[in-house]
């Protein structure tokens, strides 16, 4: 296995966001056809997963918020509400379509619906909802500001004002007063001032970055599934701080603040490990056998509780 690479860079490529398959030329471009990468095929699910496992169809997405666990269910679209504890009879609420992401805002969690939609969904079920167009995939906070990302826009959505020239928005990352956009297709990650007309400086991520989450230190970190890969970048400037090697497609990503863990899926071996974030480097913690597909985690913040979720019907585990 390769040892920990920590990678300090003087300078970032200053690039356009919009360079597509027609302008090759872009130095965050290595191949004149794009293609994002996306979470491994599962082998079939040898160990038995750590916890127990909640039967459920295919999960699209999971989040913990306001005492609760959130589960985006695809067939029919539905986000189920668990008690943290993932006990009892969930609270469903159905929605327009498959949820991309949930995120939590507050003691809430916001659906991000593909299809034309950014539904709220609060603790007691009750929900409010707003249409989007342009393919919204994720959402963020930035002070008292929401970006939406709307992918197929190419742009991310301020209140109102637009920043355009963005290839892919794929992920959004809110990092003190900006952000950070993770491009799929282009592997590639941006600054993003909410009040600017595009996109800041830009760098590469790995061979196929996927999924993007920050700690409480203000490092985005960012997972190269093709690479197998975990990388560290600080902003203003955005530089890379930190490569290290995750074999076995690592893909879905959650934080738990309180105790400086970042867990991540390895779709290619279902397993879900930790890592001690704390320090210069990261250090493994845990380390377990996860539901097959195991393409979305999240973290009870208050409990530590984890929640691994199946992309392809094998249920939700509950580790803790």
């Amino acid at each position: 296995m390769r040892r920990l690479a920590a990678v300090v860079l003087t300078g970032v490529a200053l690039v356009s966001g919009c360079a597509t398959e027609e302008n090759p030329s872009d130095p965050l471009q290595l191949a004149a056809t794009l293609e994002p990468a996306r979470p491994a095929s599962a082998p079939p699910q040898e160990a038995v997963p750590e916890g127990r496992v909640l039967p459920l169809g295919r999960v699209t997405a999971v989040a913990a918020a306001g005492g609760r666990v959130a589960v985006a269910l695809a067939d029919p679209p539905a986000v189920a509400l668990y008690p943290a504890e993932a006990v009892g009879d969930p609270v469903v609420v159905p929605l327009p379509g498959p949820a991309e992401r949930l995120v939590t805002v507050g003691d809430a969690v916001e659906a991000v619906v593909p299809a034309g939609a950014v539904v709220t969904v609060r603790p007691d079920g009750t929900t409010s909802q707003r249409a989007v167009d342009g393919a919204p995939v994720d959402v963020a906070r930035v002070g008292d500001r929401t970006l939406v990302a709307q992918r197929d826009l190419r742009q991310v959505s301020v209140d109102g004002h637009v920043v355009r020239g963005i290839s892919s928005p794929d992920r959004l990352v809110a990092v003190g007063g900006a952000a950070v956009v993770l491009d799929r297709p282009r592997s590639a990650v941006f600054d993003l001032d909410p009040t600017a007309d595009g996109p800041g400086a830009g760098l590469r991520a790995g061979e196929g970055a996927t999924n993007a989450v920050a700690d409480r230190f203000g490092r985005v970190f960012v997972v190269d599934t093709r690479g197998g890969e975990l990388m560290a970048f600080s902003t203003g400037p955005l530089i890379m701080r930190l490569r290290y090697p995750v074999p076995g497609a690592p893909y879905g990503m959650a934080y738990d603040e309180r105790r400086d863990l970042l867990w991540v899926t390895l779709t290619e071996r279902n397993e879900v490990v930790a890592f001690d974030v704390a320090g210069a480097e990261p250090v493994e913690r845990h380390r377990y056998a996860a539901v097959r597909q195991p393409d979305s985690v999240a973290v009870d913040p208050g409990s530590g509780r984890v929640f691994v979720a199946s992309g392809d019907g094998a249920g939700m585990q509950v580790i803790g």
